[in-house]
């Protein structure tokens, strides 16, 4: 059979996605990289939490079973590279029963931070595995090696499930020195020498405090974080003033309105430190802060320096984003099911994407019809993206049939959508139809943003790439692929075990 015949043959399916319209279905790594991305396992608007979870089970067990390697580096790729946590932390307690070399390669790859640890402990409790045997406790004790002061005031509350003081109980890891032995035993409740803990002594010491002026000495000798300091006292305006200047970026930008409520923005300096902070580009890489963050932030927002800011923050997030070239269509899908999250990233990412084509590419919205967005280059991304609304059905083609219309030929196509398309005519009919007819070797990159597992292009077609995820780094990769690299899948297959 010929690769045309092969690819283009019929478009006839049944397979049908969320709202019963024709549909593709993509490999199963694909597809498990996308549940990987975008699987967040909050209500969404075609599935409720419990078919997410059930459905990223039956995905993760099938990988475990079939394709264990690949399996282990999505997972690490997820976690690193797209910023997802509870996905990657799932596929590792399933990885741990099939494969437990695997999954001791990757362990401390997807297991960063305590809190990692609670919700992976939590999850393998979940599963039936309880505390998950000796495969399991002999990573928990490399993790709980590293274990500082610094995590044992910060993640040490017991609201997530598993503590750290439940998983050195559980684990029963050797302490190295004195220092340690202390540590495990003030984790674990027991009593424990604390002139070796100077940084836990500084909290203690906090609890008991009620001088104002004697609360804020001990939050700066300890170099307390925030976490630590609400759970033992409540912050007056000196003592949020005090943290302010130990808050690491993203809790900078997660208490905002809470340090403009307790009066400590009135202060010029506080705020000029704030807006330095926030508008520190490399402190935002650092932070691996994802792009929606700082579209939730500014819509919550009223300030109007700190709006200016977080404006400031966005353009400096897409900063290192190479060039797309002059002969791109950006689609952004704003039907109804896009509404939310989904469409609060998907603007962000199109209205970057348009500003890294010097503002000469197309951007369309498209619902059953397509409008023209007229966007700015001088105006702000999240400005921009705040008057974008969610609306009607979805029709996937109508852009590209507006295209074959108008006779424009473009070099690259870039569609943001959830991919449930519900009326009109199907995406890729009509991409088959503008590569006859304008442009025959036009690519296509699909960025789907949802985690359902249908798609409207078939996996054959070399000229289509699929992109997942909630990260900046999403658009990266379409643009070096635009230059020639590789696809998504491959990326996640160079990944190091």
């Amino acid at each position: 059979m010929s690769m045309a015949k092969n690819l283009f043959g019929s478009f006839r399916t049944n397979i049908f996605n969320k709202d019963q319209f024709p549909a593709f279905v993509r490999s199963a790594e694909e597809q498990y990289v996308q549940m990987l991305l975008t699987n967040t396992m909050s209500n969404t608007f075609y599935a409720e939490q419990h078919e997410l979870l059930t459905e990223a089970e039956q995905l993760h067990r099938e990988m475990a079973e079939t394709s264990p390697n690949f399996m282990a580096k999505a997972i690490v790729f997820a976690r690193n590279e797209g910023f997802m946590r509870l996905q990657p932390l799932f596929g590792l307690a399933i990885l741990s029963m099939y494969r437990p070399d695997l999954f001791a390669n990757i362990f401390l790859q997807v297991v960063r931070i305590p809190s990692d640890l609670s919700d992976f402990l939590t999850i393998l409790k979940g599963l039936g595995r309880g505390e998950g045997g000796r495969a399991v406790k002999r990573q928990v004790n490399r993790f709980l090696a590293g274990t500082s002061e610094y995590w044992a005031i910060k993640y040490n509350g017991r609201g997530r499930g598993y503590s750290l003081g439940d998983a050195i109980a559980t684990a029963h890891p050797k302490p190295e020195d004195l220092k340690q032995q202390a540590l495990f035993r003030y984790l674990r409740g027991l009593e424990a020498n604390l002139t070796l803990l100077p940084q836990v002594e500084a909290l203690e010491n906090l609890k008991l405090a009620s001088a104002e002026e004697e609360q804020i000495a001990w939050i700066e000798r300890g170099k307390l974080p925030y976490e630590a300091v609400t759970g033992a006292i409540k912050p007056s305006r000196a003592v949020w003033e005090a943290m302010l200047y130990q808050m690491p970026t993203f809790a900078l930008l997660r208490h905002m309105n809470a340090l403009h409520r307790a009066g400590v923005l009135e202060d010029q300096r506080n705020l000029d430190y704030v807006v330095s902070r926030i508008t520190d580009g490399q402190a935002l890489r650092k932070a691996k802060i994802l792009p929606f963050r700082l579209a939730t932030a500014f819509r919550q927002v009223d300030h109007p320096v700190l709006r200016d800011a977080l404006r400031e923050a966005t353009e400096l997030t897409f900063d290192n984003l190479p060039e797309l070239g002059d002969k791109t269509a950006i689609f952004l899908d704003i039907s109804g099911s896009m509404n939310g999250q989904y469409l609060e990233i998907g603007s962000v990412f199109a209205l970057a994407l348009y500003k890294k084509t010097r503002g000469s590419s197309l951007f369309w919205l498209f619902d059953t019809e397509v409008m023209d967005a007229k966007p700015s280059r001088r105006d702000s991304i999240l400005t921009q993206a705040a008057q974008i609304h969610a609306r009607g059905g979805t029709d996937t083609g109508a852009p590209i049939r507006k295209l074959i219309q108008e006779r424009k030929k473009v070099d690259q196509i870039i569609i943001i959508t959830d991919e449930q398309q519900n009326s009109g005519s199907p995406f890729y009919e009509q991409l088959r139809l503008y590569r006859s007819k304008v442009n025959r070797d036009v690519l296509a990159f699909v960025v789907d943003i949802a985690p359902y597992r249908h798609a409207m292009v078939p996996e054959q077609d070399p000229q289509t790439f699929y992109i997942y995820g909630w990260s900046d780094t999403v658009l990266a990769y379409i643009a070096q692929s635009v230059q020639g690299y590789s696809s998504l899948l491959e990326r996640v297959e160079a990944v190091h075990l």
